[in-house]
């Protein structure tokens, strides 16, 4: 690591918290399950060791990543082409029966677990990249990809999938869609949104839709748009075409040093508001340090420092350099303790490395992990950070923070002991009092994990009543019977929702 010298010249408050205990409350049953011919027809259509109805195999099924929103599903069923997919959508709308796909489970929200009474789709062996095609920059793929995987396949050619999810070694293309999943290289890239051109999607009667092209816009509305980031309620996509790029010529990464968080959080504003667009610019705070320190992974972060910023420029090599200088000139301006540039390959990727690792990490510091997404103007950091940590400190919880600072998409991590009831309510109304402050500076309610059944209840907080009922009538206008992922993302039913009292659903929950 080469050590860049510095420049000669330089809210109302509800009684009733959202949410329940994880654990203690959620493992929801159906009251009516799916008859004896539906369960023989679902065997029929993938054979007997692609269709799970074990309970003791099921419990692999009844939760998502760190969630503790639980549900065992009816069934779980692994289809291997878009033809089964469409045979099982149409026998779930005879029969009446839910589902929920699913890719590897890694979705951080509660919206790849089985609604009460459903099965899972889930896509492990939907798994085939079925073309790239280098000229035209694009590739087509099945939902079970994994998200790394492809990018591996890609670099031989040059070309790379830029979406970086920090659960990319894992998570799936087909999840990515139905989260709209971000990553720490969204900032200069884009979410997933930005990298899908076309999607084959079953709908609710069987039928196969086509949606977007390859070569891009082709006048309509914009199906695309509305499918990425609908979390699986519109229908189950069986291909997605995704726009490559070019592997950049060349990567620059930095690593400032801070004294407090609000320090580096106005560096991160004074860096944007200069006009400068940096592939990364993450933030880790001293928790997260010490966690990923303890844990042996050698990520090379200060161990003396209050916070720290991951600063990274990709593209040809005079523009990166001019870029990163501007860059260190600000840091140093905002009282960066030290600015440090990797000098090579390997120190780049031990930093990612530290940055990537971070949420698994945290399993040091408690049995359970609640991982918040939220988003604030970034101008809003610096009075927003610390006012979280204060929340925390009046709840007596341990938080630490790492998140996408460019983006102001911020992860609260509070570790705490879901076996511990009264600790849970204090997870509960953090969880609550964070949502409502990061609202009131102007932001919104998920940067990238999506809703989910986590966030359902918060969406009145955000959206008005016309705005809600937009969003029902065109989830009814592609699922009538509602059998699609229901439960998740739209509180339902809309006519009373403001006289209902709030659901009880915890951290995940």
């Amino acid at each position: 690591m080469r050590t860049v010298p510095e420049p000669a010249s330089n809210r109302i408050e509800r009684a009733e918290p959202f949410g329940y205990p994880p654990r203690a409350v959620f493992t929801q049953q159906a009251t009516d399950m799916p008859s004896a011919n539906f369960f023989a027809a679902l065997r029929a259509i993938t054979g007997t060791e692609r269709c799970i109805t074990d309970p003791g195999l099921l419990l692999a099924y009844e939760c998502d990543a760190i969630t503790h929103l639980r549900t065992t599903p009816v069934a779980a069923v692994l289809p291997e082409t878009r033809d089964e997919v469409v045979r099982i959508v149409q026998l779930c709308a005879q029969h009446g029966v839910p589902l929920t796909g699913r890719g590897a489970g890694t979705c951080l929200s509660g919206g790849a677990i089985a609604s009460p009474g459903g099965i899972l789709v889930a896509f492990p062996r939907m798994n085939r990249i079925l073309q790239v095609d280098a000229a035209n920059r694009i590739a087509v793929v099945q939902p079970g990809v994994i998200n790394a995987r492809l990018s591996q396949v890609l670099r031989p050619l040059g070309l790379a999938y830029m979406p970086d999810p920090s659960s990319q070694t894992a998570c799936t293309l087909g999840g990515n869609v139905g989260e709209n999943s971000g990553g720490p290289h969204c900032i200069k890239h884009g979410s997933t949104a930005a990298s899908v051109l076309a999607l084959e999607m079953v709908l609710a009667d069987g039928s196969v839709a086509h949606i977007g092209h390859a070569r891009g816009r082709t006048g309509g509305p914009d199906l695309r748009g509305l499918v990425v980031g609908s979390e699986g309620t519109l229908g189950l996509v069986t291909a997605i075409t995704l726009r490559l790029e070019r592997i950049p010529s060349t990567e620059l990464t930095l690593l400032a040093s801070y004294r407090d968080m609000r320090a580096a959080c106005a560096a991160v504003s004074s860096i944007i508001a200069a006009g400068i667009l940096p592939s990364a610019l993450e933030a880790l705070d001293d928790r997260t340090i010490a966690a990923l320190e303890a844990s042996g992974r050698e990520s090379g972060y200060p161990r003396d420092a209050a916070a720290v910023l991951l600063i990274e420029f990709d593209g040809e090599a005079a523009a990166v350099r001019a870029e990163a200088d501007a860059t260190i000139a600000l840091l140093h301006k905002a009282d960066a303790i030290a600015v440090d540039e990797a000098t090579d390959a390997a120190q780049r990727a031990r930093l990612w490395r530290g940055r990537k690792g971070a949420f698994g990490a945290m399993g040091r510091l408690a049995p359970d992990l609640y991982v918040m997404d939220t988003v604030v103007p970034r101008s809003k950091l610096p009075e927003v950070l610390p006012r979280i940590g204060q929340i925390c400190d009046e709840l007596h919880l341990r938080l630490a923070n790492v998140f996408h600072a460019g983006e102001g998409n911020l992860h609260p991590n509070i570790s705490y002991d879901g076996r511990n009831p009264e600790e849970v309510q204090r997870v509960i109304l953090a969880g609550k009092r964070i949502v409502e402050l990061c609202l009131a500076a102007g932001g919104a309610l998920s940067g990238e994990h999506g809703i989910g059944t986590e966030k359902l209840d918060y969406m009145p907080l955000m959206f008005d009543e016309a705005s809600m009922a937009a969003m029902h009538t065109v989830r009814e206008v592609f699922d009538a019977q509602k059998l699609f992922n229901p439960g998740k993302v739209l509180p339902t039913p809309r006519i009373c929702a403001e006289s209902a009292p709030p659901r009880h659903r915890g951290p995940h929950a």
